[in-house]
């Protein structure tokens, strides 16, 4: 029997954070949820009882792997786990050959861990182009190996148009690597849909993890010029061969993998995935984007400037606010219980399926609270 769907307000009670404090950061970390508790209790039991249980704990990575993959379409035979988006992005950049193709397409609103690891690739050949989000077709042509392009922006959370730029891509005959850290988890997303090559997301942020574990979708059936170059055992045909003298890599995804996985952040990914899981994609979406436009429209109101996107179709979980000192504002605000994250000469606000209209209101409160201690106009909410 299929269980019922958990509502925001169901949701919601199952982080235990949210009695306590107005949790909006879950673009820098996912709230802690009792399942992610309970995950991380259950590993150092394993530790307890068994000392060194590791058939249980690769079950329990592979349960991360089939979790990750139901919720973005693949098949777990398409996906590699990794220990960062960094290692990821090396990875699908390794295996290209920038001799015969030397394009690389990026954006200057790439996350700056990702970006740097194409940069990198110029000391391969890659030759690194920069585009704004509505002019990668312009940068885009048949000496194109790869473009990459952020499902939302660190930042502001922009939404980028991603379906357009995989179709300009596969065009000219170029690979496109989608970085969905920054939406995955919030918005429903089917990388059949997409049409992408590869995509990288992590657990620690609105997939309700924790640092240490990422996941690298390779599209099945993909051929790389260049085998990894960064590799281990978990990487091999037979994991358990302990050969030294061979280097046979597992088919699909798998072949980019390295050495030991990250177990304890798996049980933590495993334990959001299944959160998620208990809720609709769909109403996810909606019930997020309505937070965003309520405290955008708030915002804009009284005057406040930001730095996430008027549009809101181009709008993802979060809200931007422009200020002078965002980590003395974050600062203040934490200090009210109130937890933002700031980046830069931003703000960020972000939104997940826990929160509420309370949440973004006592936000409010406690910016107009700073504005008036600092002698700044703005309004009452």
């Amino acid at each position: 029997m299929t269980p019922e769907l958990l509502t925001p307000e169901q949701f919601r009670a199952h982080f235990p954070i949210l009695r306590t404090k107005t949790y909006l950061a879950s673009c820098s970390q996912g709230a802690l949820s009792d399942a992610l508790a309970g995950a991380l209790a259950t590993f150092q039991a394993s530790l307890l009882e068994y000392g060194n249980p590791w058939a249980i704990w690769v079950d329990e990575v592979e349960r991360a792997r089939e979790a990750f993959a139901e919720l973005i379409g693949a098949s777990p035979g398409e996906i590699a786990i990794v220990s960062c988006a960094s290692e990821g992005a090396f990875q699908v950049a390794s295996g290209q050959d920038w001799d015969v193709r030397p394009g690389l397409v990026t954006t200057d609103l790439e996350f700056p861990s990702v970006a740097q690891v194409w940069l990198a690739q110029r000391s391969r050949g890659a030759q690194v182009r920069f585009a704004e989000p509505s002019g990668y077709a312009s940068l885009i042509d048949s000496s194109c190996s790869l473009v990459s392009a952020p499902l939302n922006t660190y930042a502001h959370g922009q939404r980028f148009p991603v379906e357009e730029i995989v179709e300009t891509a596969h065009r000219h005959g170029a690979r496109v690597v989608v970085d969905a850290y920054q939406g995955l988890g919030v918005a429903p997303l089917d990388v059949r849909e997409l049409g992408c090559d590869y995509l990288i997301s992590g657990a620690l942020k609105y997939l309700l993890g924790v640092p240490g574990i990422a996941f690298l979708y390779v599209r099945e059936g993909l051929t790389h010029a260049v085998d990894p170059v960064l590799t281990g055992w978990f990487g091999q045909r037979d994991t358990f061969a302990f050969d030294p003298r061979d280097l046979t890599f597992a088919s699909g995804a798998k072949r980019f993998q390295t050495g030991s996985p990250p177990v304890i952040a798996a049980y933590g990914a495993t334990a959001g995935l299944s959160m998620l899981a208990r809720t609709d994609p769909v109403e996810r979406r909606d019930h997020v984007a309505a937070l965003v436009a309520y405290l955008h429209d708030s915002l804009v109101e009284a005057g406040e400037e930001l730095g996430s996107p008027a549009e809101p179709s181009a709008r993802g979980p979060q809200v931007a606010l422009r200020d002078k000192e965002p980590a003395a504002l974050a600062g203040f605000l934490a200090s009210r219980g109130v937890i933002a994250s700031p980046r830069g000469q931003l703000l960020r606000v972000a939104f997940h399926y826990y929160n509420s209209v309370d949440d973004a209101d006592a936000f409010l409160a406690g910016l107009s609270e700073y504005r008036r201690r600092a002698g700044v106009g703005s309004r009452e909410w």
